[in-house]
């Protein structure tokens, strides 16, 4: 039987998809590059690759651990 999943790793998880479904929102109703356009070309994908992990980074740090119990062996 798999152990089972770990807080931290929920969080990340959640926080990661519900900011890229956000991103994707944002994107589908702007329809360009609006958006970003405050921003140079070149720095739009990586702010679009690093805002995902950056949430999934601070959510996974900031949530406490899951009480670990001895394994019957």
């Amino acid at each position: 039987m798999a152990a089972p999943v770990e807080n931290k790793v929920k969080a990340a998880t959640s926080a990661t998809f519900l900011v890229s479904l956000l991103i994707a929102v944002l994107n589908g109703v702007v329809a360009d590059d609006s958006l970003l356009q405050p921003l140079p070309a070149w720095l739009q994908p990586i702010v679009i690759a690093l805002v995902p992990t950056a949430v999934t980074f601070l959510s996974g740090w900031s949530a406490a651990h899951s009480p670990r119990t001895p394994s019957g062996s």
